[in-house]
């Protein structure tokens, strides 16, 4: 064999080696206990503002390092991370990097600090990213001039945007994107057009979304459905809010119903309620919630480059649905009870009275609400178009209030989107009106499936368990037009379980 049909079999052999060994790639999230601007309100300058964010990014760098040993590829820093927060228009100027638009790019700011002013930020972030050999992922105010001629323009004449910025190994601007959907964030503006900031990598394809965003249709989902995006980079700065909304209870849930990755990285502040940082794959999590204590964290994890191949139980054809045509539409009737006990038969409860229905605030909406008041049984609720329907049986049986609860409707406060949503969970104690309080700790486990015909295909999965950790259900999808989970035998108290639907479709009209 001549020497070039040698060198081909050797190149042919080390296409298949890297084909078969890059399935896998390490990521890392920083949960940042950031030093916060307690002045944030009050007029300042330049200089000011870079010492400031200076102490910041110097704990970035730390960081960097640190990940760079455990052979990171590329690292999540969380919003708000460098300049923090409650800032009005005028006072966050000075902390600000220009941020040049995509005609005048690729650019290092590392190697080419003097091209454009005010980068400063920048700088040291791409400079992070070229010498840990690493893609660096970060969340900073930038600024934009714009013109009268732009119908959108501030009166001010520039544009104020919370932006995501990724720098690759070798320091260069790949990537950036404008948050949509601000969060009471009076420093900024909504970007005149949709950003959709996705890029490319030797290791998948990546999207940016930030925070308030993954509640809404733009950017993420496009991201998802029509720029074939698999991996969401999501800095964030969260404000845990139970029963259904925790930080890692809507990642680990996105993450689930998407089958993608999400490299989610959260500020770290327990008195403001933030916590909950993770990298999640379709069925695997590594994240951290720490309501304890106040120091930063980081997280570390290999991340499947193609998620889908990851194996899940998502639908299971073994999910039996028994039909009640009095319900109008399909009722779980039970699986579980095999796997329950399959020396013994499944109790065959009343159905649920109607009497016992009763309404309480859950997250701001009004839930209609029917109690658990057996061991085990079947109960339903509706609401408007939606039913909710559950079996269920508990295990080791507590003093503590159940009821299953449904909602389809628009949800107003603190951002304004249609829901769909059944959910189970555990009241703050034994009086009715406290069932959709905040909860944290539970004994009760149980076994159950939740059901609902839901009119969106857009419904997410959470299973919270005592002490705020997650649980992936045993099977859930899609099965006669109804969305289910199911699990069996709960080792660890049961807080919510929940098919929280996002109504994209009804946003535009219903407001």
């Amino acid at each position: 064999m001549g020497i070039k049909a040698v060198m081909r079999v050797l190149d042919c052999c080390y296409m298949l080696r890297v084909a078969f060994t890059i399935d896998y790639y390490t990521a890392a999230v920083y949960e940042h206990h950031a030093i916060l601007n307690h002045n944030s309100a009050d007029p300042s300058n330049r200089t000011f503002a870079l010492e400031f964010m200076s102490k910041n990014l110097d704990i970035y760098e730390q960081k960097v390092v640190a990940a760079a040993k455990r052979g990171v590829e590329i690292i999540v820093f969380p919003e708000d991370g460098i300049h923090g927060f409650n800032y009005s228009r005028s006072s966050i100027y000075p902390f600000l990097d220009y941020l040049p638009p995509p005609n005048l790019r690729p650019w290092n700011p590392c190697h080419e600090p003097d091209r454009f002013l005010d980068t400063e930020v920048l700088q040291r972030l791409s400079c992070m990213a070229s010498k840990s050999g690493m893609f660096v992922v970060a969340n900073l105010g930038t600024k934009s001039p714009c013109d009268h001629m732009d119908p959108q323009c501030p009166l001010d004449g520039r544009y104020q945007f919370n932006t995501d910025v990724v720098f690759n190994d070798k320091g260069v601007l790949v990537a950036s994107y404008f948050k949509q959907n601000l969060y009471f964030e009076f420093g900024f503006d909504t970007p005149p057009d949709v950003q959709y900031g996705a890029f490319d990598t030797h290791f998948g394809r990546f999207g940016l979304l930030t925070c308030f965003d993954i509640l809404f249709y733009e950017p993420v989902v496009s991201l998802l459905e029509k720029h074939q995006v698999k991996h969401l980079l999501y800095p964030t700065a969260w404000m845990n809010q139970l029963p259904l909304l925790s930080s890692i209870q809507i990642q680990r849930a996105f993450a689930t119903r998407f089958s993608v990755n999400i490299l989610a990285a959260n500020i770290h502040h327990t008195t403001l309620g933030m916590t909950g940082s993770g990298i999640f794959s379709p069925s695997h999590s590594s994240y951290h919630y720490d309501m304890d204590t106040e120091e930063g964290h980081l997280i570390v994890a290999k991340v499947p480059v193609n998620p889908s191949e990851e194996e899940t139980v998502g639908h299971n054809g073994e999910v039996s649905l028994e039909y009640d045509n009095s319900l109008g539409g399909s009722y779980f009737l039970n699986m579980i009870c095999d796997e329950m006990d399959k020396t013994e038969q499944c109790t065959e409860s009343r159905e649920p009275q109607q009497d016992t229905l009763f309404h309480a605030k859950m997250m701001y909406d009004n839930f209609t609400f029917i109690p658990l008041k057996d061991n085990d049984g079947r109960v339903h609720v509706c609401s408007g178009t939606l039913c909710c329907f559950l079996t269920y049986r508990k295990h080791h049986v507590t003093n503590e209030l159940y009821a299953l609860g449904v909602f389809d409707g628009l949800h107003t406060v603190h951002g304004t989107y249609s829901l769909q949503i059944c959910a189970l969970v555990k009241c703050y104690s034994l009086d009715m009106e406290t069932c959709g309080e905040e909860v944290t700790d539970a004994s009760t486990t149980m076994s159950f499936q939740l059901w609902g015909r839901f009119g969106t295909k857009y419904v997410f999965p959470m299973i919270v368990t005592s002490g705020v950790t997650l649980q992936l259900p045993d099977h859930w999808g899609w099965k006669d037009q109804s969305w289910y989970i199911n699990k069996t035998e709960l080792e660890l108290g049961l807080v919510t379980a929940a098919l929280y639907g996002r109504y994209y479709e009804r946003d535009n009209h219903l407001r």
